[in-house]
């Protein structure tokens, strides 16, 4: 992975974090309306991690794919996350 480490992992441990309080909200019976805040704000995070990963794979693999078939291959391969995606 060619995307900045520090980061993507700093935004992942924040959502851990994240995911442990909402589990503790559950558990303690919290206001709904506060639980699926902190869901949004988990997913708002994964995102802007998978965010830094894809375009580092867009900088790094697909900008030094070694021919045209393995460039063909790479933007397939973003092609069909991107379509997973929503």
């Amino acid at each position: 992975m060619k995307a900045d480490h520090a980061k993507v992992k700093r935004q992942l441990s924040i959502v851990r974090g994240q995911m442990d309080g909402i589990l503790k909200m559950v558990d303690e019976d919290a206001y709904c309306i506060d639980i699926s805040n902190q869901i949004l704000s988990s997913i708002a995070m994964l995102k802007n991690a998978n965010r830094e990963i894809i375009s580092a794979h867009l900088d790094h693999c697909l900008k030094h794919a070694a021919n045209e078939e393995d460039r063909d291959n790479k933007i397939n391969e973003i092609r069909d996350l991107l379509n997973r995606m929503d």
